[in-house]
């Protein structure tokens, strides 16, 4: 059944994505920042950490899952390190994954050679 929630849960995220891509006129970068920043006010109310813990990898791998793990940072590490955790917290718990975007993305383009569109 996890399996099964995780799929639901992270297709209905990627499914309003994609209907906010076709019916709106919002470009693919501000549906982007807009799903992190959902991510984070959702975590920043705790209501995220409950999706997360039943859909597992249906909630942590969209955008949405980032913003939640900055928001989870960023509330560890104030609870930790007092009003400093603000600045600190968001980029250490989020480390990983921005890291692995790095590495991933240059080694793709070391990888395979551009083409422009037109």
């Amino acid at each position: 059944m996890t399996y099964l929630w995780a799929f639901l849960v992270g297709g209905a995220i990627c499914a309003i994505g994609q209907v906010l891509i076709d019916y709106t006129k919002l470009t693919p970068a501000r549906i982007l920042v807009s799903f992190v920043v959902a991510g984070v006010i959702l975590g920043g109310i705790g209501f995220y950490k409950y999706l997360f813990d039943f859909a597992g990898a249906g909630a942590s791998v969209p955008l949405t899952g980032f913003g939640y793990n900055l928001a989870k940072g960023v509330r560890e590490a104030v609870d930790e390190k007092g009003f400093l955790g603000v600045f600190t917290g968001g980029l250490t718990a989020c480390a990983g994954g921005i890291a692995a975007a790095m590495v991933f993305g240059l080694l793709m383009s070391a990888l395979f050679k551009p083409k422009s569109k037109a």
